[in-house]
């Protein structure tokens, strides 16, 4: 029996149009249903648009607990031939981790693809905690999600509730991955992002338009939406400025870069690949600076601080498995009492640290993707 989906509209589907074509990829946690009406907006001005259901997003966290990185991507690679097998010219469209996966793919099959298109893509993320889940994930299968960043009032729901802990350290990897292999990018890029974004940072898109090698860039700002462009308000701009990108490309006005991208064939040859993270400032640099706009508050709140509880655990978390090697290997048994007071440390920490913070009703509420 195939696993039940507890998302609404999450299946995958693929609307008919004309020559060209828009494979659309969507995020992390999340499912088709987040960029349905980006894509039904498109498929209107008559583009074939395919919106696969990655694997194990559509269905539970539990299930995407059982899938990494490599299913989601060979799933987009897939998709990918099919449509290069019906339509000459193919554009790439992902938002969030899909735009991840779609510098992925970029990377390998840049010549195939026309143009990218990316919406608040993740690439990174450096928050503290998110460092400790590749430790984390053998203790704890999820965490509680933040609800849905979507302005707009009423959003449908379109991902998980929690976050499954498994698929997030392969996500991490898939990031490593992307970063490496940024400047293999050549191709027209267009990429938008919102200024008011509480799951990806903005800096995540300033990240990749520094460190592609694609001399023809778009850059769209949407000033009213959260995270989830395609169910809020700026979901008219985020139409009409992707029908704008693809027609500039197609009739020739941003020029495309036809060399194939041999570290795309060839991608053993630039694995210890280094790139300057450095960059001058920019108008993300310069939001910093002005006062928080006025939004609709919703559902979304702030990112949660960490509390002295937090803090203390975090000692746990990092003490604990010290203290454990030098009882265990060095000797050093300081209380007397062998390596358990260290083990303890680490569950104690690891248990305060994440179920502090309460997370949404399962009944209530949107998970956000990434």
């Amino acid at each position: 029996m195939g696993v039940v989906s507890v998302i609404p509209d999450s299946q995958a589907f693929h609307i008919p149009g004309g020559p060209v074509a828009i494979l659309m990829i969507h995020g992390f946690n999340g499912s088709p249903a987040s960029i349905r009406p980006w894509a039904h907006g498109l498929a209107d001005l008559g583009f074939s648009v395919t919106a696969p259901c990655l694997p194990g997003h559509g269905s539970s966290w539990q299930e995407m607990n059982k899938t990494r990185w490599q299913d989601w991507y060979g799933h987009v690679d897939k998709e990918f031939t099919k449509l290069r097998q019906q339509h000459k010219r193919v554009f790439v469209a992902g938002f969030s981790m899909g735009g991840a996966l779609s510098l992925r793919l970029a990377s390998i099959r840049g010549s195939e693809i026309e143009g990218l298109i990316l919406i608040n893509p993740s690439v990174r993320d450096s928050r503290l905690r998110v460092k400790f889940i590749p430790l984390l994930k053998y203790f704890i299968g999820s965490i509680g999600g933040r609800g849905t960043d979507v302005a707009a009032p009423n959003p449908s729901r379109h991902s998980y509730l929690r976050t499954p802990l498994k698929a997030f350290a392969s996500l991490q990897q898939l990031w490593d991955l992307v970063q490496r292999d940024l400047s293999l990018i050549e191709m027209p890029l267009m990429v938008g992002y919102s200024i008011d974004d509480h799951v990806v940072d903005p800096s995540n898109s300033e990240y990749v338009i520094e460190n592609v090698s694609s001399v023809e860039i778009k850059e769209v700002i949407f000033e009213k939406s959260f995270h989830n462009v395609a169910l809020d308000y700026d979901l008219d701009i985020l139409v009409e400025e992707s029908q704008s990108f693809i027609n500039d490309v197609l009739s020739g006005e941003v020029d495309r870069d036809d060399r194939d991208s041999l570290g795309g064939q060839f991608e053993s040859i630039v694995s210890g690949l280094s790139l300057d993270e450095s960059s001058p400032t920019t108008f993300l640099d310069e939001l910093e600076e002005i006062d928080a706009m006025e939004k609709y508050p919703g559902d979304n709140k702030a990112l949660p601080q960490l509390s002295s509880i937090q803090r203390a655990a975090l000692l746990g978390v990092i003490g604990g498995p010290l203290y454990l090697i030098a009882a265990q290997f060095l000797g050093l048994d300081l209380l007397g009492l062998g390596p358990w007071p260290g083990g303890l440390a680490l569950l104690a920490g690891i248990f305060a640290f994440f179920y502090q913070m309460k997370p949404e009703s399962d009944d209530q509420g949107d998970g956000s993707a990434l």
